[in-house]
């Protein structure tokens, strides 16, 4: 099996629109948006998903979170509102099998049922 999707475009080998990176993390919007706003924020390094991740794993997803708020801030919806979302699994509505966390906003979202 191939490099994920997610690992091709963190090496560049595939193009995406960047909006954040350093050298652990990458953001960039999704090509199939939920949202007027819509970023993926995911580790360079591979994880399978959230229900991968054990305890030592804390301080990358908090990473996550903080990188997703300065991001935010950046595309000047942090004052209207944004939503964080991971999805874990076929039925979460997994497409990338790469833990990524995505960031929606720039408009009033629907409720979650």
């Amino acid at each position: 099996m191939g490099e994920c999707p997610f690992c091709q475009i963190a090496n560049k080998k595939l193009p995406s629109r960047v909006k954040f990176e350093n050298q652990d993390y990458i953001a960039f919007e999704d090509i199939n948006p939920k949202a007027l706003t819509h970023i993926l924020i995911i580790p360079k390094k591979h994880y399978g998903s959230v229900a991968s991740l054990s305890v030592t794993d804390a301080a990358m997803v908090g990473n996550l979170v903080l990188l997703a708020q300065g991001i935010a801030r950046d595309l000047g919806i942090d004052k209207s509102g944004y939503r964080l979302v991971f999805n874990s699994g076929n039925d979460a509505g997994t497409e990338v099998d790469h833990l990524h966390m995505h960031l929606l906003g720039g408009s009033r979202l629907n409720e979650i049922n």
